[in-house]
């Protein structure tokens, strides 16, 4: 089983990220996952075309599609031009699941209207329901917003509040998710969250910079950059893939 994970297009009339995520998609159209999470920030300023072509990028793999909004979005504008398209749960927070044969894709919508930021706790509900629906399955849990600390300060500021309600929702359970995935850092990053392996997904836009210290100022040339989760034999890898203009 693979899952690909794409994050923060930023896709806006006036830069080339959507040439950039035609390039990820070349290289997803060779892997043919199993199915696509797209962690939010897909377009900046409302732009309402942005939606529709990524859409239509994104259907040339020929994978199911979740799809969850990120702070740059408009989730308003997203419910009313994908009505139906990708199996939003409820009439408020952006929720969805793939079931995919035994695992399970849980995208939680954190976002915070207006804010930079996300906020997990109230829909630690929602989510403890979801895990128990189904104890037998994997889960992986998708968010926007990153649920732990990247040592970026200036990032961090804008992290996922809550993240301790997770954290205990995780340690009283007996079967916990095999892996939590994120985006909004626009760089790849690993840490763990309560014994359970988590990522941030680097952006198709273009990267931040690894800005550790303030006296710290490395380049930055990352291409654009997605995530495959492979599960196979009962263990799950994790791969950060960088989409090299060659």
């Amino acid at each position: 089983m693979l899952i690909a994970q794409i994050s923060d297009v930023h896709a806006s009339i006036d830069n080339g990220n959507l040439a950039r995520l035609d390039s990820a998609v070349n290289w997803l159209c060779c892997v043919r996952p199993d199915a696509i999470i797209v962690t939010g920030d897909l377009t900046d300023n409302g732009w309402s075309d942005g939606y529709r072509e990524i859409k239509v990028i994104l259907e040339r793999i020929g994978s199911p599609i979740s799809v969850i909004p990120g702070n740059s979005d408009d989730p308003l504008m997203m419910r009313n031009l994908f009505a139906g398209t990708y199996g939003w749960e409820g009439s408020s927070a952006l929720h969805t699941e793939l079931n995919l044969g035994g695992i399970r894709a849980i995208c939680l919508d954190v976002t915070v209207a207006g804010e930079a930021h996300g906020n997990i706790e109230c829909h630690i509900d929602w989510l403890e329901n979801k895990l128990n629906a189904d104890r037998g399955s994997k889960a992986i849990i998708f968010t926007h917003q990153h649920l732990f600390p990247t040592g970026i300060d200036v990032i961090d500021v804008s992290m996922c509040q809550g993240f301790q309600k997770l954290e205990e929702l995780i340690v009283r359970r007996e079967t916990r998710p095999i892996a939590i995935s994120s985006g909004h850092v626009h760089r790849p990053m690993a840490s763990v969250i309560a014994g359970v392996p988590s990522y941030i997904c680097g952006s198709i836009c273009p990267a931040n910079p690894l800005l550790l210290d303030s006296w710290r100022n490395p380049p930055v040339t990352d291409p654009p950059s997605l995530m495959i989760h492979d599960l196979r034999s009962g263990h799950l890898v994790s791969s950060h893939i960088s989409i090299g203009s060659g």
